[in-house]
């Protein structure tokens, strides 16, 4: 019987990328493992066959073979693949990654590990969020131990090999026809132990530190954003790359703004005779004090908005805008004459209510259809 073509058995593309090669593959695993279906004796030829698949499609050169020849490029009798990877190799390698081994070939995985990443939360005022800045920052870090070179030895001796692992640092679980690798428990996947570790790191090879590094903070900066340090994170292990350092910006409360994205808004007091009358005051911006027409009749809570007095944001094109929403002040510690006047204008008032209050009256109409007046 002709085989069936291995892109159809896994049911992919045939420009389908190894995760995906190895996603379908892990998928039918599961699905047609024997153990999970005792009473099916068909599920086992359909494991093998994925599994054939998936030792095929899985290896490069192999994939390469068969693409061009198509199974007569990967047949056994021809130096193909055949007699190669058994069949608990290919099922640990597949699922190594959730049972944490996955070395392929028994040759063991590299103890070379990337540092950690690291976050600080940094605080900018507004003003400099707005125009950039550039600040300190003093953070602990993992150095290494100069007694011992960051060996974790004692002086004068060194790590000897691993007796559990013979170095490999992964360890092989027999369970049945499963063949799962794990970090090895001894040393913990460095594939060396320290028998007299060193006084100062107590055999970590790395001390607790600080370092002292400049921040550049681009203008426009908003509350949340991230600015990465490459390389400034926890150091690698066994001689891998460093992780980054990210600097998370948070902005301080600010005594007259209250920044949107890319908008400011802040609340103009404006007295009751300018409301009335209409005027000019003096409203405060990052650049200073901009001059603000206040027409006559202005009342509590009207918006004004001042084009480009805003902040250009980092991936803006252009300045935010400035929203000034007015406060209407009452007048306080008032003299006597003051209070005269008022009241004056308060009796006139009162002859013509929807007038010169109209708010107050429409207010007052809608409380007597409430309760039925």
């Amino acid at each position: 019987m002709a085989k069936r073509d291995f892109y159809e058995i896994l049911g992919v593309n045939r420009d389908a990328s190894d995760e995906d090669i190895k996603k379908a593959y892990r998928k039918l695993a599961m699905k047609h493992h024997p153990d999970r279906n005792p009473d099916n004796p068909k599920s086992e030829d359909h494991f093998k066959e994925a599994k054939e698949a998936y030792e095929i499609l899985s290896d490069g050169q192999k994939r390469a073979a068969y693409d061009q020849y198509g199974h007569a490029g990967v047949d056994p009798q021809a130096g193909g693949p055949g007699g190669g990877a058994g069949f608990a190799d290919a099922f640990s390698d597949i699922f190594g990654d959730i049972f944490g081994g996955g070395a392929r070939g028994g040759g063991g995985r590299s103890n070379v590990y990337r540092g950690a990443d690291l976050r600080y939360n940094l605080e900018v005022s507004l003003e400099e969020a707005a125009r950039g800045a550039e600040t300190r920052i003093r953070i602990p870090t993992m150095a290494p131990c100069e007694p011992c070179n960051g060996s974790g030895a004692k002086k004068g001796s060194e790590p000897k090999t691993c007796p559990t692992c013979a170095g490999h640092g992964q360890v092989r679980m027999q369970q049945g026809f499963f063949s799962i690798q794990q970090t090895c428990p001894k040393c913990h996947g460095t594939g060396r132990y320290i028998a007299d570790p060193c006084g100062s790191c107590h055999g970590a090879g790395r001390v607790k530190q600080h370092k002292t590094l400049s921040v550049k903070i681009p203008p426009g900066i908003d509350e949340g954003d991230r600015i990465r340090l490459s390389g400034e994170g926890e150091p690698g292990v066994n001689g891998g790359p460093p992780g980054d350092l990210y600097v998370q910006i948070h902005l301080k409360a600010h005594s007259v703004f209250q920044r949107d994205h890319d908008d400011l808004h802040c609340e103009m007091p404006v007295s009751f005779a300018t409301a009335a009358l209409g005027g000019e005051i003096e409203v405060p911006t990052l650049d200073g004090v901009a001059r603000l027409k206040v027409p006559a009749e202005t009342q509590t809570g009207k918006v004004f908005r001042l084009r480009g007095k805003g902040i250009k944001g980092v991936r803006s094109h252009g300045h935010g805008d400035l929203l000034c929403h007015v406060v209407l002040e009452t007048p306080s510690k008032l003299t006597d004459r003051q209070k005269e006047l008022l009241q004056e204008f308060e009796e006139i008032s009162q002859g013509n209510a929807e007038r010169h209050s109209p708010r107050a009256q429409g207010w007052m109409d809608k409380v007597k259809d409430f309760f039925g007046a």
